[in-house]
């Protein structure tokens, strides 16, 4: 499963202000998924993937998600499944897919309720939509930690909007970056590491990061320019460009800064999926026109763009 397509694989996540978009969407949902449930002992931290295709009949414009977290949920991000080869419908498991898959971000969370409605104006009058195929393959990868003295029992819910039949409307999707050089040493405290890669060509409607929890620091800069920043690896936040959209120059710069401190202080953190023992640096954002979603992945100092 670590194909370039991994490599965005939070691309989603982060937080965004909860808007309406009340007057461009449908009141009733064009699908909802609501996860297994899954008992988490006291003090215990794993990641876990449900797995389902999405019950839309027709190609749905999504114009506003909406997901709800148990408590003990940390954060949640859908992927679309591009080659449809996962486990059947239902399914929860530790997310070993393999390398046979080639898994999109669509839409995360990091917060226990989040609504995100998309810009009602391109600048030209049509509102931003999201689009997701009939029957899509996809699955949850949800990160739950129980800090209580008690079992606790999680799941997460997911309901998109759709935009009202019949609206014209652009199509936005998920940009993302991923950087695999990571390597912090042992007790490494301001440890920084920065990778550049072009960008899409299309404008920014919101910006974030991503890590782990030896960040301390996260930043995306278009040249000199900053473009965001957050010292809270938990809870990023997001920069909103909207109605005023951003343009990066040609490429964008994405750092994290990291204190090996913590529990794995004895240890040198390398890139990967496990929000326990491993870090990202990541830059994810909303960009339009699009056509799918896109992303870099730098490896070996070099960058792999799909654009």
């Amino acid at each position: 499963m670590r194909t370039l397509f991994l490599a965005v694989t939070l691309a989603a996540c982060g937080t965004s202000p909860t808007t309406t978009g009340d007057d461009v969407v449908d009141v009733t949902p064009a699908f909802e998924i609501v996860s297994k449930d899954v008992t988490l002992q006291p003090g215990e931290e794993n990641t876990f993937c449900f797995y389902f295709h999405t019950p839309n009949t027709a190609t749905a414009a999504i114009g506003k998600w909406v997901s709800d977290m148990a408590p003990g949920s940390h954060h949640m991000i859908y992927f679309t499944n591009l080659t449809g080869s996962q486990p059947a419908d239902g399914t929860i498991d530790d997310c070993g897919l393999g390398g046979n898959v080639a898994p999109l971000p669509v839409y995360g969370s990091q917060i226990p309720h989040e609504e995100v409605a998309f810009p009602t104006d391109d600048g030209n009058g049509k509102p931003l939509g999201q689009n997701i195929d009939p029957n899509t393959p996809g699955f949850f990868q949800m990160h739950y930690l129980n800090g209580t003295d008690q079992p606790l029992t999680a799941h997460v819910t997911l309901r998109a909007f759709a935009l009202a039949e019949g609206t014209l409307y652009t199509r936005t999707d998920l940009f993302g970056t991923y950087n695999n050089d990571i390597a912090i040493p042992p007790h490494a405290t301001g440890f920084k590491v920065s990778a550049t890669c072009d960008t899409v060509p299309g404008k920014f409607w919101s910006m974030s990061t991503h890590s782990h929890k030896q960040s301390v620091a996260t930043a995306v800069q278009d040249g000199a320019d900053m473009v965001f920043t957050s010292t809270d690896w938990e809870h990023p936040g997001v920069e909103r460009f909207d109605p005023t959209f951003y343009q990066f120059s040609n490429k964008l710069t994405w750092s994290c800064t990291y204190d090996n401190v913590g529990s794995n202080a004895d240890t040198t953190v390398v890139a990967g999926q496990s929000a326990q023992t491993n870090e990202m640096c990541m830059a994810t954002g909303y960009y339009f026109p699009a056509t799918g979603p896109k992303g870099c992945i730098f490896s070996g100092g070099q960058c792999t763009c799909l654009l």
